[in-house]
């Protein structure tokens, strides 16, 4: 297995700074725009890419020094599917890229008239915790561009051909001389008229005013696995917009939105809750009924409980994302102590108060373990 460290040539004590000048050093060496579209270099891009957007996180960089690529979910929950050189692509631009695009960084114009993907786009989409528990299958309108059906996506009324740029001559270039005290430089850039295509639209689609494309909402459907956080994102590929000339459709991208629950507290695969007790539980012992995802389940209180001590119920959590198993329901106890007595409870109290011991220095827990180390123990 390739150490991400290793493919970006960095100790495992990099700063982020210095992973990023690392990655954009061998992204820039290692883009197929460089390389004449080779394959070797275009998977070594996104290697790089994939090792970059991993360490450049300190979140997912410490799970991946705890666990490794299995930590982070390379290639399943991590990268929602897989990640390939449309993702790399998109991280490499995010970056890097800048309003000059990868023409600047490559020192070179890329040309406009052939066709390109269509641009990702991104939804939220809420779920319950229980839906994050068990996954679930979702059916979503989504408002995308697709081809202009007026006229088949050329773009011309009546689907008629565009014809050559004549400014230009149907080059997509001009070129253009300015002067200084240094003299006079000629350069090349796209031509105005066209914007680099070589070719313009004399008689514009009415439907799409030129574009080939028009937008129109379709209905995708969305696998949610089981143990999902907001921390996750689904890639619905090749589901998105057209892109401009008939290029191949963009990404949808669907960023999940686990809604709290204010019975519990998340804590990864566990679920963490509060508890209220009365002294009297605490010191006797009881059977209380506690709340689930799924319903209602019974506790036994031991007696002599202390405030903060926590029950474990093993499986009431969630399943681990990665297939580790599932997480249990920690039961945090708070004995409660009423701010108002009636005259009963008081003098009940007051008996008790008489003949009650004095509380220890130091409470012994080595029977019991405490919260903290609970959760600890939880988390491994």
């Amino acid at each position: 297995m390739t150490d991400y460290y290793a493919l970006l040539g960095v100790g495992r004590d990099a700063s982020g700074e210095e992973i990023k000048k690392a990655y954009r050093k061998l992204a820039l060496k290692y883009h197929p725009d460089r390389n004449e579209g080779s394959k070797e270099a275009e998977e070594r891009f996104k290697e790089v890419t994939e090792a970059y957007e991993v360490l450049r996180e300190p979140g997912k960089r410490s799970q991946y020094d705890r666990f490794g690529k299995e930590g982070v979910g390379a290639g399943r929950g991590g990268f929602s599917g897989g990640f390939d050189f449309a993702d790399a692509v998109e991280v490499f631009m995010r970056d890097f890229g800048g309003f000059g695009g990868l023409e600047d960084l490559f020192g070179g114009r890329r040309r406009s008239n052939r066709p390109t993907q269509g641009k990702s786009i991104r939804i939220k989409l809420p779920l319950s915790l229980k839906e994050a528990r068990d996954g679930v299958l979702k059916t979503l309108r989504v408002s995308v561009l697709d081809l202009c059906r007026a006229c088949d996506g050329t773009g011309a009324a009546g689907g008629a051909a565009p014809v050559p740029c004549e400014p230009c001559g149907g080059s997509g270039e001009e070129r253009r001389v300015e002067r200084s005290v240094f003299g006079q430089f000629v350069s090349v850039g796209p031509c105005s008229h066209c914007h680099g295509e070589g070719r313009v639209i004399s008689d514009p689609c009415a439907t799409c005013h030129g574009d080939g494309r028009s937008r129109t909402e379709r209905e995708v459907r969305v696998e949610v696995p089981a143990g999902v956080s907001s921390e996750n994102y689904i890639t619905l590929r090749r589901e998105g917009n057209v892109g401009p000339k008939g290029g191949p459709r963009g990404d949808i991208i669907v960023l999940l939105d686990v809604q709290e629950d204010d019975r519990f507290l998340r804590d990864g695969s566990n679920l963490v809750l509060e508890l209220p007790i009365t002294f009297s539980q605490a010191a006797l012992g009881a059977k209380v009924a506690v709340p689930t995802l799924d319903g209602r389940a019974r506790v036994d209180i031991p007696a002599g409980i202390q405030s903060g001590e926590v029950i474990r119920i093993k499986g009431e959590g969630l399943p681990d994302l990665n297939g580790r198993g599932t997480g249990d329901l920690l039961v945090r106890i708070l004995v409660w102590v009423p701010e108002r007595l009636t005259g009963e409870q008081e003098r009940a109290i007051k008996a008790l108060q008489a003949v009650e011991e004095a509380p220890p220095e130091k409470v012994d827990r080595s029977s019991r373990q405490g919260f903290w180390s609970r959760v600890k123990e939880a988390l491994g």
